[in-house]
């Protein structure tokens, strides 16, 4: 059983790192599960390579227990954004969402819209980049037959409302990017009818890894277009012209065998989460959170994200004048600080743990910016 000390010790990045909105260091209980399989395939003992195979049952046992879906209802990808485009190829009618998501969903529903010419993004007018039910429901069209969003939005931090956002949008598909909040934020997932997330970010199992979700709703209106052949019923299909129409479940979004090393980094993960709990690991990132707002604002340095906990993830936005956008990142930077630096803001992303070390180097870095700014 893993406890919470078991959990914070699997966090082996050096002081100063801030950055877990761009990539989670890997844990240890994933880096454990990498090594491991790594050894099985390299010595190829007979009767061993099962176990890697075994990996994508595993996993979507371990997603569908924080999702809140039934096993078959998930399926592996190797990133967030082959998930989208399943999503948005799959779609017929509009999608209502925001041009000021990531680009990889306005990007995923344009490419649709180019190639199929049967989902047709809605753009949302939202007030700055924030999606909010009272603006979704003002500006669902007719024909519109899906919502798309982020679960948090990764240039302000903001948490969306799920449950406000269902409601208002009665039986359309609701498509989530949980990418920068799986593993962090106790979302209502279930009401959701697409949730894609890769699990390089907050789940800290490094890159290729992913999961789609689908609920039953979603099952029997997206045509899965890019079924390879692994998207049938069976393992595989020889001499059968026409082939076998795709798997009624969530396999028929799967284009190939997948990564079993990869599944076996996020499964592990996601188990980890599981164990203690994403509500305790939400508490201890809100926390943390608040603490680096508290730090800036002894700085007098303008904070973007919202200061209500249930608003927010983990990342916090800080907007100083444009003209010191250099000067703070530069300061972050010479004490060994990791973050982002994006269209004129600074993203700290904090996690769950946050040494003394890394609160002091914060510290002095904004000393210095403080002194220089005011020089």
């Amino acid at each position: 059983m893993t406890t919470w000390d078991d959990y914070t010790a699997g966090f082996g990045e050096e002081p100063g790192y801030l950055d877990y909105g761009r990539i989670g260091p890997i844990s240890a209980a994933a880096s454990a599960e990498s090594t491991g399989l790594i050894e099985t395939l390299g010595r190829a003992r007979f009767g061993s390579l099962q176990g890697i195979l075994d990996q994508d049952e595993r996993l979507r046992a371990a997603a569908g227990t924080l999702l809140g879906q039934p096993a078959e209802q998930i399926v592996a990808i190797p990133n967030t954004t082959t998930g989208l485009l399943h999503a948005m190829f799959g779609l017929t009618g509009d999608v209502l969402l925001s041009p000021g998501e990531f680009p990889s969903l306005p990007i995923a529903a344009s490419r649709a819209h180019e190639a199929l010419h049967v989902a047709k993004p809605q753009w949302l007018s939202t007030d700055h980049g924030t999606v909010t039910p009272g603006q979704v429901k003002a500006q669902l069209g007719a024909g519109t037959a899906a919502v798309a969003l982020s679960l948090v939005d990764s240039r302000t931090g903001y948490l969306a409302d799920l449950e406000g956002i269902r409601q208002v949008i009665g039986d359309r598909l609701l498509i989530v990017d949980a990418i920068q909040g799986f593993g962090v934020v106790d979302a209502p997932y279930e009401l959701a009818d697409v949730v894609v997330s890769g699990g390089q970010k907050w789940c800290r199992a490094g890159w290729g890894t992913g999961v789609m979700a689908l609920s039953e709703r979603a099952l029997a209106r997206l045509t899965p277009v890019f079924s390879g052949f692994t998207g049938t019923d069976e393992d595989e299909i020889w001499d059968t012209i026409p082939t076998p129409p795709p798997s009624a479940g969530a396999r028929a979004f799967r284009t190939s065998n997948p990564d079993g090393i990869a599944e076996a980094r996020l499964a592990a993960a996601l188990e980890e989460i599981a164990a203690v709990g994403v509500g305790q690991i939400q508490a201890a990132v809100a926390a943390n959170g608040s603490r680096m707002i508290d730090l800036a604002d002894e700085f007098a340095i303008p904070v973007a994200s919202s200061r209500n906990e249930r608003e927010r993830a983990g990342i916090l936005v800080l907007e100083p004048p444009r003209e010191h956008l250099t000067l703070l990142s530069a300061s972050l930077f010479n004490h060994g600080v990791t973050a982002t630096v994006r269209e004129g803001s600074v993203r700290l992303s904090v996690h769950a743990v946050l040494e003394e070390e890394t609160v002091d180097m914060v510290r002095g870095a904004f000393t210095s910016y403080a002194s220089a700014a005011t020089y």
